[in-house]
């Protein structure tokens, strides 16, 4: 049995000249075999330490003003993995290892981008409500295994219910008729839940061509009508 320690501490940050409120959110957790330090901002990441690559790594979409901690923040990381554990040793023991509460996650499969025989673009996998913060998602490519070009962000908790959220997504080119899919493995599910995504080309609409032509054929009678009508008249003068 695998237990999980989390920390959550929330910060209410008020700007007065715009009566607005922000939510600064930091995240500590940990298991006996992994753990998570995370910073946010209203909901969003800002960064996350990588405790494999032994960093302290910014997720700021490119477009953002570009945010820096002060050095040490991985080291802080670190030291307080090492706190984390210790508390979840002693919650183990005085609770006389409980079992886990748990909730089954729910998926859904989309394009970043409206979809282009062609040219790139990026599948998301967006995972939500489960509990405890721990899953594998698998993609595929017409019943292939595809690891390359994936990508899977931290785990965002909801604050509301405690539950948590996750994002993978995977760098594509569309061609006609392949299919992607996104399985998600949880220990609340009862088996693996797979969303299926297929490249579907949508033939142009006939309608504004058809309105266009009627249109044409129109304006052209209005025209021969007209010059036959001014052509009778100059003959009757």
């Amino acid at each position: 049995m695998t237990l999980t320690w989390i920390l959550l501490v929330l910060t209410g940050i008020i700007c007065t000249e715009t009566k607005m409120v922000h939510v600064d959110i930091g995240l500590v957790g940990c298991s006996d075999s992994d753990g998570e330090y995370m910073y946010g901002l209203d909901g969003e990441e800002v960064g996350h330490a990588d405790f494999t690559k032994g960093k302290f790594v910014m997720t700021l979409p490119e477009f953002a003003d570009q945010l820096k901690y002060e050095e040490g923040t991985y080291e802080g990381a670190v030291a307080n993995q090492q706190i984390c554990k210790q508390n979840l040793q002693v919650a183990i023991e005085s609770y006389k290892s409980p079992a886990v509460a748990e909730a089954p996650p729910m998926s859904s499969i989309y394009p970043r981008h409206e979809v282009k025989v062609g040219t790139g673009n990026t599948l998301i996998c967006y995972i939500t409500g489960f509990y405890p913060p721990r899953l594998t998602v698998r993609w595929t490519k017409n019943n292939k295994n595809v690891t390359e070009r994936v990508s899977t962000s931290q785990l965002r908790p909801n604050l509301i219910d405690g539950s948590y959220d996750q994002f993978s997504t995977l760098k594509f080119t569309p061609q006609e008729g392949d299919m992607y899919t996104c399985t998600v493995e949880h220990s609340a599910l009862e088996g693996p839940m797979t969303r299926e995504f297929d490249v579907e080309v949508s033939e142009p609409s006939l309608g504004p061509s058809v309105f266009c032509g009627v249109g044409l054929t129109l304006g052209l009678l209005g025209v021969a009508t007209g010059t036959f009508f001014l052509v009778k008249g100059n003959q009757c003068n």
